[in-house]
């Protein structure tokens, strides 16, 4: 794991979030949310495809082997870093800290946080399987490839109803919801979707696009070297058993 940030000063560098990431639309979440907030942080690449998430001191970070992870070093309250696994709940922690991108009310923090979830529990996980059967699978397996195709384009269709009542974002303002929704809507084509099959969301897709800090978020991934997916990757990401933790 190596670090992009330029070396802090002393008292920068207690305040900083050190963030753990990699080129992928869980990592982007992260980047998306920092970008926005302005919260001062370093990024520490960790090159999945190469095993460095296994490495100890990540895995004393992230106990599930993954990334993204976070360690805020100015918690609320003062005292020890907190570390931060799961992209779902790094966005909530971080919206909590700077009390933004979250609504305050019941109402809306309850809405936001249903399709956090929902991203979490379907719109990410049924496109990855779709990445997984399209793109990566030694042998193309019809029924595979169809079943999650089609279940893409479902939850395309949820979100894209959701938002043909005229409003700008999932839950009226910006908040983690889009950003965790965004990021999983970027690979479209690889997923076999056509965003003009979808035009509320395609129109809230050109929406988050334009935002400065979406391009700042994604120019960061432009930097690293990523070698894509070869067969040691490969290999690595999808032949891990219960052994891999023990």
């Amino acid at each position: 794991m190596r670090s992009m940030a330029s070396t802090p000063r002393p008292e920068e560098s207690s305040r900083m979030i050190d963030l753990y990431y990699w080129t992928t639309p869980n990592g982007h979440k992260v980047t998306l949310f920092l970008e926005e907030s302005g919260l001062p942080y370093r990024l520490h690449p960790v090159h999945i495809g190469r095993g460095e998430q296994f490495q100890p001191a990540f895995l004393a970070i992230s106990p599930n082997n993954r990334i993204p992870a976070i360690v805020d070093h100015a918690p609320q309250g003062g005292g020890a870093p907190i570390p931060v696994f799961e992209s779902g709940a790094i966005l909530c922690y971080l919206a909590d800290k700077v009390a933004r991108f979250i609504p305050q009310d019941l109402r809306g923090r309850t809405e936001t946080l249903q399709w956090l979830f929902w991203q979490m529990g379907g719109l990410g996980p049924m496109a990855g399987q779709n990445h997984h059967f399209s793109q990566y699978a030694p042998e193309k397996i019809p029924y595979a490839v169809e079943r999650y195709v089609k279940e893409t384009a479902r939850l395309y269709g949820v979100l894209n109803k959701h938002l043909s009542d005229g409003r700008d974002y999932i839950a009226g303002d910006y908040t983690i919801a889009d950003m965790a929704c965004y990021p999983w809507v970027v690979p479209h084509e690889r997923q076999g979707q056509q965003l003009a099959d979808f035009p509320h969301l395609a129109a809230w897709f050109a929406r988050i696009a334009a935002r400065p800090a979406t391009a700042r978020a994604y120019a960061l991934a432009d930097a690293i070297q990523n070698p894509g997916m070869d067969a040691e990757a490969k290999r690595i990401l999808f032949g891990q058993d219960a052994a891999t933790v023990r």
